[in-house]
């Protein structure tokens, strides 16, 4: 996924996952993964996709400062 926020654009393909956390089972309606990526240039987002029910329902790319990247790896 590629998307431009703030003139910045973020893309998973070129990017590095750092953790990934997926919940529920393929095609559950309720399922979703959330992935922490970091860019070449030390930049942060988190992508987000799941199923209809779930908190993801849309897949989603958000930036996230440094601060906020290592709170959700010590929640995740």
């Amino acid at each position: 996924m590629v998307k431009t926020v703030r003139k910045k654009e973020y893309d998973t393909a070129a990017s590095t996952v750092v953790k990934k956390v997926a919940v529920g089972a393929w095609g559950d309606p309720a399922g979703y993964e959330t992935t922490l990526y970091v860019t070449a240039d030390g930049s942060y987002f988190l992508y987000t996709n799941g199923g209809a029910v779930s908190p993801y329902p849309v897949e989603d790319l958000v930036p996230m400062s440094k601060v906020n990247a290592k709170k959700w790896l010590e929640e995740n």
